[in-house]
Parts: structure tokens; sequence; C-alpha cells
């Protein structure tokens, strides 16, 4: 197949476009005008989020899929153009269009955990995510081969979130839990989650929503710990005032981590023989790539 990735040079975008690659795709990256161009790997094509009509033109008929990876404009009506441009050619072909979401789409889940039906209760920071998931999915219905990732919090590489507690414990000299000692989080690998997205463009009915999450529910103290390890730091952990984070983080961003979930990946395992190999979460930063030596980021 050949796939064309929105925000291949990412986190996740690159490592999708390197899990592609190596499973035999054509990757053709979807690169900004007069962006800074290091040794090219993949095809580059030009496009904008904001110049829809750049995005359709990219969609040429040798494009089998299209797999959206950007980080969103915070701009409901920008995004929801975008989508609708990138998906234009693809309507009545049967061609994949896969939409990166996220799980914070689900709010708090309290005691029970979150399945793909779950109905949405979006934090402010993703609030009009869930409008763009439908948009997506609607698609189907014309002929896309339409399905939305929500990816838990992602680790590997060095990089992510996790690479932000380690900072933050070494900068405060304590590893850190944002707000409450209880709260949970929704883990899974870079590389494994990269494996997920090869399976859905590949396999993926359309209108299918699936959950990227290998870790349902790790408690943040236990990764904080770890983080706090890879720091050189050895302290109890302690809790971080929602208000002292918000000042340092920005209220929003502070907000979801301070989110409590419990999200189910077993749909993904079940129907499309998903098989998480990768270190989990804690071993990951206590003994794996958060190491100073190891970091890539």
């Amino acid at each position: 197949m050949r796939t064309l990735i929105v925000g291949a040079r990412g986190y996740l975008g690159s490592a999708v476009a390197e899990r592609l690659a190596a499973a035999g795709h054509q990757v053709v990256e979807l690169a900004r005008p007069g962006g800074d161009r290091p040794e090219e790997r993949y095809e580059r094509r030009i496009g904008d989020l904001t110049d829809p009509d750049s995005l359709t033109a990219a969609v040429t008929p040798d494009i089998d899929a299209v797999i959206n990876l950007a980080t969103p404009t915070g701009d409901a009506a920008a995004d929801a153009a975008a989508v609708a441009a990138l998906t234009a050619p693809l309507r009545g072909t049967g061609r994949a269009f896969v939409y990166t979401s996220g799980v914070w789409v689900l709010g708090a889940t309290g005691a029970a955990t979150a399945h793909e039906e779950t109905p949405t209760d979006p934090i402010p920071i993703v609030g009009y995510r869930p409008g763009i998931e439908h948009q997506v999915l609607a698609t189907a219905e014309n002929g896309v081969r339409a399905t939305v990732i929500r990816p838990g919090i992602v680790h590997g590489r060095g990089g992510g979130i996790p690479a932000l507690l380690v900072d933050l414990a070494r900068k405060h000299g304590a590893p850190l839990i944002i707000a409450d000692s209880t709260v949970r989080w929704p883990m899974v690998h870079l590389d494994d989650l990269a494996d997920l997205f090869t399976r859905v463009v590949e396999q993926a009915p359309a209108g299918t929503l699936w959950h990227g999450v290998s870790q349902p529910a790790v408690p943040v103290r236990d990764l904080a710990i770890a983080a706090g390890q890879a720091a050189g730091i050895f302290a109890e952990p302690r809790v971080w005032p929602l208000d002292q984070a918000r000042e340092e983080l920005g209220a929003l961003f502070a907000d979801a981590l301070a989110l409590d979930q419990s999200v189910s990946g077993e749909q993904a395992r079940d129907r499309l023989g998903w098989q998480p190999r990768h270190p989990d979460a804690v071993a990951d930063l206590r003994d794996g790539s958060y190491l100073p030596a190891r970091r890539v980021s």
C-alpha cells in the first residue's frame, strides 16, 4: 500500500512511518511548505492543515491510505475542514483513512473501565475532538474505509509525556504526581502503538474505533517513582498541587495530567490480533529508554 502520513516527523508519526515501511508499505510524507528538509527517507508531498486545497491535492489516485497523525490545530472548524479535504478524494473508493484521537475524550472513568462503546465526556483540552471522530466515522457511509484510533499515554524511545515526568523530577528534586496520588493513566509503548496503526490500516473495517492501550490503568505514583529513578532522584514522590502545576504547565494540560482513567484495549487484541510486546511503562522508565544514556529526545 502507498500510505500518505500527515505528521510523519512527529514522535508517533515517525514510529508509524518506520513500522509501515518495515511491513512493506510505501510511505509518502505530507510536509508543510517551507519547512526544514533534513535527510528525506520517504517520498514527500506538500500540504498544510490550514490549507484544505493543498490536502486534497496530495491525496492522488495512487494513494491507497491516509493516516492523520498531525497535532490538532486547536481550531475545530480548521480541523473539520482538514478532515473533509483529506477524505474527499477517498469517497466511493474503499480506500482507508485513519484519524488519531486520544483517550482524554473519555474523561474521568471512575471505577469502571472504558471501552470503545463508552460515551465520550471530553475534558477541555480535547473538547471538540469527539465531533471530529464522528465526522471521520461518518465517511464510511460514503465509501471511505474510515477508522479512528485513540492512543493512551504513549511511552518509549525516551519521549512523550513520561519524559516530562523525568524532567519534572529533576527540576523539582522529587518525583511529582499532579493533584492526586490515586490517579491512573492508560499506557501504551510507542512501537506497540505503531504496530496497531499498521494493523488498522491493513485490516480494520470501515466505521470502526480502536483504543491503543496495552496497560489500562497504571498508577501515576508508580510512574513518578520510576521517572525519579531515571533522573537520579530517589526521594519519595510528592503531590504537586493543581494550581501550581497549572502555573508551570498551563491549565488545560495540567488538568489532563490529573485525569484518572482506566481504558481497555482488548478489542484490538481480539479482532486484529494486536499483541503488545514491548516493556511496560514503569520498566521502560526505570530501566529502559529514559535512562540518560538512552534518551533520544
